[in-house]
């Protein structure tokens, strides 16, 4: 029988068990958390000033009325250092999706797993597609939008099983 890996995740945490014989008990083979989704806004913000900020912009223009604007034929150009909006929360869940993926790579390509059945909060499994190789991601034979990383390993390969045989 090929290796299952189940991997049950959130934006906190991300568990991989490993099945190589569905009459043995599944293998916890890695915990990976996400220590940043810890942490509290305040640990995470802060006032300091970036190189986005209006008040280092070419759009400061001071109180010459404008005149400084007018020499600065670059004034409108776009900031090439421009990062769309994104909370620090949703920094720390792109990462970690991020790490996920390298993870589920790596592993693969060592040989260490056929097949994943997937198991994540909706938030973070839409995060993880996009970060997901191709490779790997023709390998899920399961996708499920839960969270199931409170679940023991028996309950994880229960839910798993049952929305397999549930009609789509």
């Amino acid at each position: 029988m090929p290796t299952t890996w189940i991997i049950a995740a959130n934006a906190g945490r991300a568990r991989f068990f490993s099945e190589s014989d569905a009459n043995e008990p599944l293998q916890e083979m890695q915990d990976m958390v996400n220590s940043a989704a810890q942490l509290r806004t305040m640990d995470t913000e802060t006032d300091r000033l970036g190189p986005t900020s209006a008040a280092g912009s070419a759009h400061n223009i001071g109180s010459n009325g404008g005149a400084g604007f007018a020499h600065n034929a670059q004034a409108g150009a776009p900031n090439k250092q421009y990062q769309p909006a994104q909370t620090p929360q949703q920094h720390a869940t792109d990462l970690f999706a991020k790490d996920v993926a390298e993870f589920l790579l790596k592993s693969h390509q060592e040989g260490r797993y056929q097949q994943l059945m997937l198991a994540a909060s909706p938030e973070f499994l839409g995060v993880l597609r996009t970060k997901l190789n191709p490779q790997v991601q023709q390998l899920i034979k399961t996708e499920v939008n839960k969270d199931y990383t409170h679940s023991s390993a028996q309950q994880l390969r229960e839910q798993l099983y049952a929305q397999q045989t549930r009609p789509h």
